[in-house]
């Protein structure tokens, strides 16, 4: 027994690895648009871990999290046009009236401080939100439209805040970062690397947390809220951190995403892309960790594939998708795997039984 699960573990390790330098080899075969495409996802699946972490085990359903997504993705922006406009105000500030930069916008002047920006602001708000809602014990489907509500919010306040957000444009134009051209492709590729490797340390960060103990707690209170209360335990203090740590990732995301695809706007975090987030980590088997991640990459690419073949109907195509996987899987993706490891096993079984009948 101990040794088929050993085999086992060690199996999903290798496959792990191979997929990892697969995907660090990618460069050596891939086109620098497809390689740019494919980074641009690989962004998305951090974020679908993060999200997978709140809502695969912990049972809490944020339909909010393009707002932590753009949070980051805006604070590497905000760091990237000032570069862009070598310290000077940016072109839409002045076509708005403004004489000199706004207060919150100068220490996006530093591009250390922009990248730790774009991950504690989002942690931040989100610790504020999660705060104030777990603690009321606001849950379930109320907390789902509360993020909804504030996703709205949010992207009204960007795109009325012209001045400062660019408005519904958003924010582009970015030349340089640490020097290096953003859009050469030696650049790009080296943004692609980062990202794997991101992606990899995350994951494998986000795997020991949940093989721990901690990642028990948080199935019980997913399971079973008021019993693993009773048991003494704090839900919500459980709950605002997982939320908390799940807004960083996204932050994190959104700013390899703007690094990749060299633009963020309004349109990019709001209702259906925060609602395509959630539908990720559904179609590649939320409570997995590795299912949100093929959740990400291919329902990204069928996305593009589809619309670079029909581009008049490819909406109907994604839509027929999105009903296959959830008919004939409910599980997502990846539960697929799991019939199969199931079926294996019962195989072994039947067959260790036959070879005791043999010997009896």
């Amino acid at each position: 027994m101990q040794n088929t699960i050993y085999q086992k573990l060690l199996s999903q390790r290798v496959i792990f690895s191979l997929i990892f330098l697969l995907l660090l080899a990618a460069p050596l075969f891939m086109s620098d648009f497809r390689l740019n495409l494919l980074g641009k996802f690989l962004a998305f699946a951090i974020l679908a871990i993060g999200l997978d972490l709140l809502w695969g085990y912990t049972g809490v359903l944020s339909l909010g999290h393009g707002i932590f997504f753009g949070l980051g993705a805006y604070c590497m922006a905000m760091y990237l046009k000032l570069e862009a406009t070598g310290g000077k105000l940016p072109d839409f500030m002045a076509w708005s009236g403004m004489g000199e930069l706004p207060l919150i916008w100068i220490p996006f002047q530093f591009p250390i401080i922009a990248i730790l920006l774009g991950i504690l602001i989002p942690a931040i708000v989100a610790l504020f939100l999660g705060y104030l809602t777990f603690r009321n014990r606001i849950s379930g489907v109320y907390f789902t439209i509360l993020s909804q509500a504030l996703v709205l919010v949010v992207v009204t306040l960007f795109v009325g805040s012209q001045n400062l957000t660019g408005g519904t444009s958003g924010l582009t134009n970015f030349k340089t970062l640490f020097g290096f051209q953003v859009n050469a492709a030696s650049t790009q590729t080296a943004f692609y690397l980062i990202t794997v490797v991101v992606l990899g340390l995350v994951f494998f960060a986000c795997r020991k947390l949940i093989k721990g103990r901690f990642g028990k707690i948080l199935v019980g209170i997913r399971d079973g809220e008021n019993r693993m209360r009773f048991l003494g335990y704090n839900p919500s203090a459980y709950k605002t951190f997982i939320y908390t740590l799940s807004a960083a990732i996204a932050g994190l995301a959104g700013m390899l995403f703007v690094l990749q695809v060299g633009i963020i706007s309004p349109t990019m975090i709001g209702i259906i892309p925060s609602i395509e987030m959630v539908l990720w980590v559904a179609l590649g088997g939320r409570g997995t960790l590795i299912g949100p991640i093929i959740g990400a990459v291919l329902v990204n690419a069928a996305k593009t594939g589809f619309s670079e073949s029909y581009p008049d109907i490819w909406t109907y195509f994604l839509g027929l998708l999105f009903v296959l996987v959830v008919v004939f899987l409910p599980k997502g993706i990846t539960g697929l795997f799991e019939k199969w490891s199931d079926r294996r096993k019962k195989q072994d079984v039947s067959s260790s039984v036959e070879v005791e009948k043999s010997y009896s």
